[in-house]
């Protein structure tokens, strides 16, 4: 018995050894970072449109969305009422509409007044009742508090689209009158106009120039927009800012990174990371178009659709119309095939985190970026799943929501020393931070991410030369696997929790596959 209790406080004195080494080994191994924020230098002012959203006659975001006449669940008008709550979280500031590749054939005529026109989209190949035009669109803005973004179909004739300014904002004369005989005496007043989308060649930018000026005549006041770039490439053609540039106040940027159109997968958790830097080089990019064009500063940048995966809709281009017999078999699989980017269990931490990482490159460029619209905000890819019982708040909702409701009003300059996160022949930084203050320059709301899968960052945060020390209220958004998601049976699985969060010498540790935004109050 002697000899076995030896052997026993042998083998225990071995274990604790080896955990004691394993310890050592661990924290050698921790990934490290730095966050020094230049809490003494100016700052920029934002602007808050980055927050926006976009919605577009295709799938379930507007039919099914936000608007389902009907349904035990919506108002006396159609609207969902559960989802413009929760939408209202979000406290999204504006909305593009309605399209998309849809709106080259819209005709928006055919959307006001008591008999509507129906007709078959064959952008999509969507049914159009055309039961939710200009009025609806314009009374969801107003009850979600967001300023309307109108996108024109610049397959239209130019008086056409002049006609639409005149019929939103026009006091008088024949549209205004038209207006006031569908409900609405007084105008809509709609700021934001883009000339098409998604359109490229030198006799879309002449169209470009003529119709702007034209939208101008009718109303001075509004802000024009037309398409610079979609797609990987950020080149934009030199001819667009000199033949079209004074007309233009935005420029369309679009990005999905993750192709989805025509075959549907669902990319690992790391191989989504990997991308989470791309929204920062696309930016620069056009930036760099924009300044050779001895434009920045009267161009700005609207991002105004942008996810981290793209639509899917098999069969169809949305660029290149096709004819559709909505009652052949393959028809009807190829629209049935897009309920797949409906599944809640696509969307995980890693369109969390992507989320924080494109908002983060537009705060770094907020002088340049200064509208950007995640395409959609309801079904399809976006951050709400609308079902005919009740909604999910997917994980990207949350990072839209603290954002929008926890940064301060300023962005600071930032640097992150980071160590990087690699997978195959791709790396990122481990951490990426922005920092925003209140006016008063003593409030700081600051957002840090760790990008790791599954390991903690032991994280150093300055403002300045100082360390920041102590105990602090934070918000997190992190969940037991970064594979996790919300659906209709688990809708809480991944949502954000008050902590507190403790500095001791400057350092804390952020969470795997998290986001952390703390609130420090500098004296």
């Amino acid at each position: 018995m002697l000899k076995q209790a030896i052997l026993n406080i042998v083998a225990l004195v071995s274990a604790l050894t080896c955990a004691a080494e394993a310890k050592v080994e661990a924290q050698s191994t921790q990934s490290q970072a730095t966050i020094i924020i230049a809490a003494d230098e100016p700052t920029k002012t934002y602007d808050p449109m980055i927050f926006g959203g976009f919605i577009e006659h295709l799938g379930k975001q507007i039919y099914g969305g936000f608007f389902e006449p009907g349904s035990p669940l919506a108002d006396a008008k159609g609207f969902r009422l559960d989802v413009i709550k929760a939408v209202k979280e979000l406290k999204v500031p504006v909305i593009r509409w309605p399209g998309g590749c849809f709106v080259d054939s819209y005709h928006w005529q055919k959307g006001v007044g008591e008999k509507r026109q129906p007709y078959d989209d064959n952008r999509w190949g969507v049914l159009e009742p055309n039961t939710f035009g200009t009025h609806e669109f314009i009374e969801l803005c107003r009850r979600l508090g967001a300023e309307p973004y109108i996108c024109q179909n610049s397959l239209a004739s130019i008086q056409e689209m002049a006609d639409w300014v005149a019929y939103c904002n026009a006091t008088t004369g024949p549209f205004a009158e038209m207006r006031e005989k569908n409900g609405h005496p007084e105008p809509f007043n709609v700021r934001f106009w883009s000339v098409g989308n998604e359109k490229v060649g030198r006799g879309y930018i002449d169209k470009v120039r003529d119709t702007a000026e034209a939208m101008k005549k009718v109303d001075e006041s509004i802000l024009v927009t037309c398409s610079g770039s979609h797609g990987p490439s950020a080149e934009i053609d030199p001819y667009l800012f000199k033949t079209a540039g004074k007309y233009l106040d935005l420029l369309s940027v679009h990005e999905y990174w993750i192709p989805n159109f025509q075959e549907h997968h669902a990319p690992d958790y790391l191989s989504c990371m990997m991308l989470s830097e791309k929204p920062d080089t696309h930016i620069s990019a056009v930036v760099k178009s924009i300044d050779e064009a001895e434009m920045r500063g009267q161009i700005k940048i609207a991002f105004d659709e942008w996810n981290l995966r793209s639509w899917h809709h098999p069969g169809f281009s949305g660029h290149q119309p096709r004819k559709v017999d909505y009652q052949d078999p393959e028809i009807i699989a190829l629209i049935k095939a897009r309920e797949k980017s409906l599944e809640p269990s696509l969307y995980t931490m890693a369109d969390a985190l992507f989320c924080a990482s494109f908002y983060n490159a537009c705060l770094r460029n907020a002088d340049d970026v200064t509208m950007a619209n995640i395409a959609c905000l309801v079904n399809q890819t976006g951050p709400l799943y609308v079902h005919p019982e009740g909604i999910v708040k997917r994980t990207h909702f949350h990072t839209m929501a603290m954002y929008a409701n926890l940064l301060k009003e300023h962005v600071a300059k930032t640097q992150v020393k980071s160590d990087r996160l690699t997978h195959g022949k791709s790396s990122v930084a481990i951490v990426d931070a922005i920092a925003t203050v209140d006016e008063s320059g003593k409030k700081w709301a600051i957002a840090m991410m760790n990008r790791h899968p599954s390991k903690e960052v032991s994280c150093t945060l300055k403002m300045g030369e100082l360390l920041v020390d102590g105990i602090y209220e934070a918000t997190v958004l992190t969940a037991d696997s970064p594979d996790a998601y919300n659906d209709i049976e688990n809708p809480n699985r991944v949502m954000p929790k008050k902590i507190v969060l403790t500095f001791k010498e400057g350092i804390t540790s952020l969470p795997p596959h998290s986001l952390v935004i703390v609130d420090v109050l500098i004296e």
